[in-house]
Order: structure tokens, then C-alpha cells, then sequence
């Protein structure tokens, strides 16, 4: 059954509002993958953080028009999934990990900063590390030079005490 015009609203309002905050769009053929497999997918993106729905293209492309990502309207052809995220690699990565491991799901297309990318620009951006990751990665470089002088710190008095004895 189809859905009514203020449904209809309702759904380009929402969808409206997720691309507001976002920064990257990702969307992929979906076609013939189990509910099961779905069902996980969707999990994986709500963990992540990553807005993931299936949807009619005609009211997502009246929700991207006039935003960062109306470029990507042509692509929107077919049964597609879509992943939305506030985080520039959240989506690309749930969807391009997924697809690794489920031959049915194909990824198309996809949009950041204002740019179009196609099946290789997406698994790209999918390929750069979270923030989190970055994060932690450059608290590690961070923290080295202070371990490493108190190491040394430790050594020196350890070798006074001897020496002292």
C-alpha cells in the first residue's frame, strides 16, 4: 500500500533533516538480500551512528533539493538503500564493509563536500580512518614522548640508587 500525501511529507520532513546534519550521503542496490542480513545492516549503521533506510528516490530527491548533495539526484535510480551520517566516513564505511561480505548489496553512488563519487570514490572515503581512530592514534603520538621521559626519569634514579649504595 502506498503511502498518502501527508506521509509522503512526513517522510521528505524527516529525510530533510538528517541531510541538514550530514555530511556524507552513500546509496547502494539492495536488491535480493535477505531480511536477516538487512536486519543486521541496520544494526551495524544504528551503532555507528549512520541514518540507513530504504526509500522512495522521488522523495529523497525532493529532500536533497537545494542542499549540498542535489547533485547526487540523478543517481537515484532503482532500488536503493540509503546511509546518511554526520560523520564524513561513518555511512561509506558501514555500507562498503557490508558489501564486502553480501555480493548483493552493490554500492552506486555517493556525496560529500559537495562532490559526487562514484562506486571507487565511496570504498576511498570508506577506506580513510574513523575520527575516533584518529583520535586515539594521535593520543598515542602524543603520549610517547611523556612515557618515554618518565621511563628514562625512572632509570636515572634507579641508577643514583645503585650508585648511591
Amino acid at each position: 500500500m502506498g503511502l498518502n500525501l501527508d506521509d509522503k511529507k512526513a517522510v521528505v520532513a524527516e529525510v530533510s533533516a538528517q541531510v541538514a546534519n550530514a555530511q556524507t550521503i552513500v546509496v547502494a542496490e539492495y536488491s535480493g538480500i535477505e531480511v536477516a542480513h538487512l536486519t543486521k545492516l541496520r544494526a551495524q549503521a544504528r551503532k555507528s551512528g549512520v541514518y540507513l533506510r530504504v526509500l522512495k528516490n522521488t522523495l529523497v530527491r525532493r529532500a536533497v533539493e537545494g542542499s549540498a548533495f542535489a547533485d547526487l539526484a540523478p543517481q537515484m535510480k532503482g532500488p536503493l538503500i540509503y546511509g546518511i551520517s554526520e560523520d564524513p566516513v561513518a555511512a561509506a564505511k558501514v555500507l562498503n564493509d557490508f558489501a564486502k561480505t553480501n555480493d548483493k548489496l552493490v554500492l552506486k553512488a555517493g556525496s560529500y563536500a559537495g562532490k559526487v563519487l562514484d562506486k571507487a570514490g565511496v570504498q576511498a572515503l570508506a577506506s580513510i580512518p574513523s575520527r575516533e581512530e584518529l583520535l586515539a592514534k594521535l593520543l598515542g603520538v602524543m603520549k610517547a614522548p611523556v612515557s618515554g621521559f618518565a621511563v628514562a626519569l625512572g632509570a636515572l634514579a634507579k641508577q643514583r640508587e645503585e650508585a648511591a649504595a
